[in-house]
């Protein structure tokens, strides 16, 4: 359906008289768009149409994205920083609410646009790799004490109990008529089903706590300055309430693969030491002040449990008959599962290696 991107501008509250509106970056979620004023001086905006059918309550979510961004916005404030460049700023639309609703019941959200910044659309650098991390563990630094709750706009996300009934229904149903040809990959899973659910108990018994987190880690998501410092982390659709070593985790699951998530080739797969080194110590420069003792234990092991499960997901889809990922090949998840399964392989190999880094990091800034 053709919408009228600028009536739909035009409910928002801005500052001035809306000249064009046109659509910005590739949107696999969400579509969006920057908005440009007729006033030189005037601000631009983001508008995007929330994806409903993956954000099932955006009211909930916009209202998660408020109460974040105004927690953030005291604190910047609070050291002398600019509120409007260093958060995300949401603006609501004329009727108060933080979203506009079409009769078709599409949501639009409208978010200021910030200027003069510098964004990378991957890191392939230990020093980008760091930045990267200093940038999320910021973000989770400032929230370390936000006292709101916020909704749960993604139900069972990372939490592998779910994971695990949905894995056996999947296998149970055999909805595809797979099973028989993946016994391998089936034990794959089985085989390390307990030590992920004694990692989850942790979180399910409060000794790893529920914090703010953002869960979408790409570095794409972060901000920077013209100098190259972090700025400000953006895309926070993802934000919700769980252990914040899921966003530490599925970090080093996408910074320091070496191939591509669906490599065919498995000799080009593995994590790069390096670039696990560099995303770890610029996480805990912002961090190890309130990581608790748990939370520093699992930190490495966290990066393990995100790529598992994420080897679940994907073997799960091909199990179902390709229901929820997107594939360009009738083999493709499978493929995805493989090149998953090399990359936690490496992790385990690596595994006293990645614990060693985590100590020594909180070692150097003890010192």
């Amino acid at each position: 359906m053709a919408y009228n991107l600028e009536e739909i501008s035009n409910r928002f509250q801005l500052e001035g008289t809306v000249a064009t509106v046109q659509p910005l970056g590739e949107g696999f979620i969400n579509d969006t768009f920057i908005i440009r004023l007729k006033e030189p001086a005037a601000p631009r905006y983001i508008l995007q149409r929330k994806n409903k059918n993956i954000f099932t309550d955006i009211p909930a979510m916009m209202q998660n994205i408020k109460m974040v961004t105004d927690h953030l916005k005291m604190k910047i404030e609070r050291r002398g920083g600019d509120p409007l460049r260093e958060s995300l700023t949401i603006i609501p639309a004329k009727d108060g609410k933080l979203y506009y609703k079409t009769d078709d019941g599409e949501y639009w959200a409208v978010c200021l646009f910030i200027d003069d910044t510098i964004a990378y659309n991957g890191a392939d650098t230990p020093e980008l790799a760091y930045q990267g991390g200093k940038g999320i563990g910021q973000f989770q630094s400032m929230l370390a004490d936000f006292q709101g709750k916020l909704a749960d706009i993604l139900p069972g996300f990372h939490n592998i109990r779910f994971r695990f009934d949905q894995w056996d229904e999947a296998v149970k149903n055999n909805a595809a008529g797979r099973v028989a040809g993946l016994q391998e990959e089936i034990a794959w899973i089985e085989s390390r089903r307990s030590e992920m659910l004694k990692f989850w108990e942790l979180v399910e018994s409060g000794k790893i706590p529920t914090r703010v987190t953002h869960n979408d880690t790409k570095i794409n998501n972060i901000l920077f300055d013209k100098s190259g410092n972090v700025l400000c982390v953006i895309d926070l659709d993802t934000v919700l309430g769980s252990t914040c070593l899921n966003d530490f985790g599925d970090a080093i699951r996408s910074y320091t693969n070496t191939g591509a998530e669906d490599d065919r080739d498995l000799n080009k797969v593995s994590m790069s030491m390096d670039m696990f080194q560099g995303y770890t110590a610029g996480y805990l420069s912002q961090t190890a002040s309130f990581l608790n003792d748990y939370e520093k234990e699992y930190l490495a092991f966290s990066a393990k449990y995100i790529t598992y499960e994420q080897v679940l997901r994907f073997l799960m889809d091909y199990i179902n008959g390709d229901t929820y990922y997107k594939i360009k090949y009738p083999e493709h998840n499978l493929v995805r599962t493989h090149a998953q399964y090399k990359l936690l392989c490496s992790m385990e190999e690596q595994f006293g290696a990645m614990q060693k880094v985590v100590e020594q990091e909180l070692e150097k800034l003890k010192a």
